[in-house]
Formats: C-alpha cells, structure tokens, sequence
C-alpha cells in the first residue's frame, strides 16, 4: 500500500472554509500545547467539509513551522497534494463500500514503521463508519498503544456505526456547517449568482456539495421528480419509464433527496390545520380536509425512501427498486 494508490475522497483545505476557523484553532493550540491526539474523530455533516478538515489536521501534524498549518512549507504543500510519503488515506475499494480488515491491517503495519524524515505519520480513514466490525477491531490496537507521532483521523458521518471502544480512544471534532445565508453567499462569492436556494433545497446546508452543482439542472431534475411523484399519486404516471429516468446512476441520489423534501412538505401542509399533537397522532388520516393520502401511508413512503438511499450503493436493481416506490405512493392515497 502506497500513500499514492490509496487515495480517500478529499477536498482542497484552501477553500476558505470559514466555518471550520474554529476547528482548526483548536488543533493548533493543542499542537503548540503538545497535546496533539494521538486519535481524531471528525464527526461530518454531508458537505460540509469533514475530508477538508481531516488534510488541515495532517497538516498540523506534519507542517515544519512553529504556526502551524503554515499552507506554505514543503509539508503542507505535500499534504495539499495528497503525496506526502507519512500521510495515509483509507477508504472503501471500489468494488465495496465497506473498508475491509485487510485494509486496516496493512494500515497498522506500515504505522508500526518509523516515519519517512517526519517528526510524525498520519492516516486518514475517511469514511470511517464504513469500517466493519472486523475492521473497526483490527484498529482498535494501534489507537489503544500507537507508536510515538502517529495520529489516526476518523472522519465519519454517523458515528455511532462505530464501536464504543474505538469512539472512547478520539478526541472528537465536530464540524458544523454554515448557516443557509452563509451557504448562499459563499457560493455566490466562488461560483456567481444562481438560484442557490433552490440548490441548498435540495441539498441541504451542504456548502461543499453545493458548489459542485450546476443550479439549473438541479432545479429541473427537482421538478421532474416532483411531476413524477405528483402523478404517481394522481394515478396519471407511466411509472415504468419514469423509474428508468431514476436510475440513472448520476441522478439517482438527488432523485431521492428530492422525493425525500417532496413528501415533508406535503406533510407539513396537510398537517397544519389539525387541531392538536394528539389528534394528529391519532387519526387515520391526515386532518386537513383536503388531505388525499393516508398519513400512515406517507411516513411509511418515508422509511421506504430513507433505505433505498442507504441501499444506493449497492448492488440492488434500482429501476425496480424505484417501480415499487411509485406504486407504493399510488396505493398511499386516501379510498
């Protein structure tokens, strides 16, 4: 395993994230305290910059100069790269989207190795909740007894897919993404005008995916999926073909994010004229007199939806997968 043939999904920590200021102050007072972890669990938010987060803590390991991260020396500038020879990614192969134990244990043995002229090695495991047990287990030794300089960054999503054992040995940052206002003008400042608002929408306050996202498109897909949702309830959707639109691979994501903020805003509006908690819980139906689908039927298209995303990646058959979605929201509606 090379530092080369190993790269985890990053990002450029020259981005002027602004809203990671706070992070990166608090790991470079620990480094000009000497109390740099030996252990670091990035707790990330979808594109907000965790994998940013984690280069910056590289460089502030491995940086040469007093203030560091410097961004300038040579170190830093090898971190930027991703081609410094102590600096290790680990991330799911591409045929897996777990990382695999013998992944993590060849990690641990080139850790166990002194560092190539550094005063310390660093590996980045990024998505560290893709960790199986197996793999979070084979981890465990080195976080329990490193070797002097070596610090590990976990950056994970949802931690607590991660064993007790291993969260207990990180020191823990979280990254917090910035406020919608603070979304929309950044990305104007770096990509210009556009209807960011109906981007973060979709998107939620994810600065970082946003930026990668072309508005117009994203608003068209978003009323595509949102026709096809709305005539899929009314009975009027050819639902094979549009299933296959789905599918798609670089739209199948977005597709269910869409569908995801399609059905809340049908339940908060259909919702808002009950006249109490209880009421709402209880009742079969939703209570707005213009309510058309069952509100067990909506949360149940809700769950069904949350783990068609969490299967995304795998090797399901996302057309059909989809078909039964639509069918489902058409049996949903109020008889």
């Amino acid at each position: 395993m090379s530092p080369a043939t190993t790269l985890a999904p990053g990002g450029n920590p020259e981005l002027d994230l602004f809203w990671l200021a706070p992070q990166l102050q608090s790991l470079r007072r620990a480094r000009s305290q000497g109390r740099l972890p030996h252990a670091l669990l990035i707790q990330d938010a979808p594109g907000a910059g965790g994998s940013q987060l984690a280069l910056l803590a590289a460089q502030t390991a491995l940086c040469t100069e007093p203030e560091a991260p410097c961004g300038h020396c040579r170190e830093c500038l090898r971190v930027a790269a991703r081609a410094h020879p102590d600096l290790w990614f680990l991330a799911p192969e591409e045929d897996s989207i777990q990382i695999k134990v013998a992944q993590v244990r060849e990690l641990t043995d080139e850790l166990t190795l002194t560092s190539h002229g550094s005063a310390a090695s660093v590996a980045i495991i990024d998505p560290a909740d893709m960790l199986t047990p197996s793999s979070a287990n084979a981890l465990l030794k080195t976080l329990e007894e490193p070797r002097a300089g070596v610090l590990i960054v976990l950056v994970a999503q949802v931690s607590a897919r991660l064993p007790a054992t291993v969260l207990s040995r990180c020191q823990r940052l979280q990254v917090r993404p910035p406020s919608r206002s603070e979304c929309v003008a950044w990305l104007r400042e770096r990509r210009g005008e556009g209807d960011w608002e109906a981007v973060l929408d979709v998107l939620g306050n994810a600065p970082l995916r946003a930026l990668a996202a072309e508005p117009t498109q994203l608003r068209a897909l978003r009323d595509e999926t949102e026709s096809h949702l709305t005539g899929a309830l009314s009975g009027g959707l050819d639902i094979a073909p549009a299933a296959e639109r789905w599918a798609q691979r670089d739209s199948f994501e977005l597709r269910l994010l869409c569908a995801e903020n399609w059905v809340t805003r049908r339940i908060a509006a259909q919702s808002a004229g009950a006249g109490s908690l209880t009421e709402l819980h209880t009742a079969t139906h939703l209570p707005a007199a213009n309510s058309s689908m069952n509100i067990r039927g909506l949360i149940r298209l809700m769950d069904a939806l949350y783990e068609l995303r969490r299967l995304a990646t795998t090797t399901i058959n996302k057309s059909l997968a989809v078909e039964q979605l639509l069918w489902q929201l058409r049996a949903a509606r109020k008889s």
